[in-house]
């Protein structure tokens, strides 16, 4: 009488590296469940039963441990993970200032320029430094930052952050710009955001010359107070490259500002 047995036979296939310069490819194991059938004597009585049933649990149990998911395996459309390892936002990097933190763009650098005074930090885009954030720390009698007013109010008291006009000739009045005026700044939006329990000014700003530099900085400012100091970050990036690409790490990076 035939009966089933099943044997667990483990394959290594291992690829073979060309050549130095080509990538080394991990060793891969494979399970293979086979099963054969074999003849042997067996007596009719209830050892035969016990005998199927303990072929039943071997199948069973060799089949949960061929079909277990290794963590390299990918869903479709999606990278596989061969470490097994969770991915990380190489992007940004967490920066922890003196009573503050944020994250900083993963390609800009530190810069020693200083644009306003408590200014604090100052990082930008290896490329162009019209891209950049600053961090500035200032003494405030203020409570909150509501103490200012409206966001829109709270600007009006800190506009050294969008810059002076330095040139006060006579000008026409044109390309949107009122008479003797090269630049302007308009507000393209504000919001006023509670976090961790602090409320914070967030406002957006895209500034222009009337040389048509970069086409106008959108520039990105967020503040708060707490004990007796007004924090500060501004985050900003060319109209240009704001819709190139700059645009996502400006507004991480802005959004991501926070006092400890």
């Amino acid at each position: 009488m035939a009966s089933t047995a099943c044997f667990l036979h483990h394959a290594l296939t291992t690829a073979a590296t060309r050549s130095s310069s080509q990538r080394q490819v991990a060793n891969i194991k494979t399970t293979q469940l086979v099963c054969r059938a074999q003849k042997q004597e067996v007596h009719e009585d209830g050892g035969n039963a016990v005998s199927r049933r303990l072929a039943l649990t071997v199948l069973i149990g060799a089949a949960a441990i061929g079909s277990k998911v290794s963590p390299a395996d990918a869903a479709y459309g999606e990278a596989a993970n061969v470490f097994g390892k969770p991915k990380s936002n190489t992007d940004f990097l967490p920066y922890n200032g003196e009573g503050f933190k944020l994250s900083i763009p993963a390609k800009w650098n530190p810069s020693r320029e200083r644009e306003f005074p408590g200014q604090v930090l100052r990082y930008e885009d290896n490329f162009d430094s019209n891209s950049n954030v600053s961090v500035v720390i200032i003494p405030t009698d203020k409570k909150s930052i509501t103490d200012y007013g409206s966001p829109e109010d709270f600007l009006s008291q800190v506009d050294f952050l969008l810059g002076k006009q330095a040139y006060f000739g006579k000008t026409a009045s044109e390309g949107g710009f009122d008479t003797d005026a090269v630049a302007t700044a308009n507000i393209l939006e504000s919001s006023t955001p509670v976090v961790g329990g602090k409320q914070y000014y967030s406002v957006s700003v895209l500034t222009r010359t009337a040389d048509g530099d970069e086409g106008g900085k959108h520039q990105l400012i967020t503040a708060t107070v707490k004990d007796g100091k007004l924090y500060i970050c501004k985050a900003q990036a060319g109209d240009k490259r704001w819709f190139k690409g700059a645009r996502k790490f400006v507004e991480s990076t802005a959004g991501s500002f926070s006092v400890a």
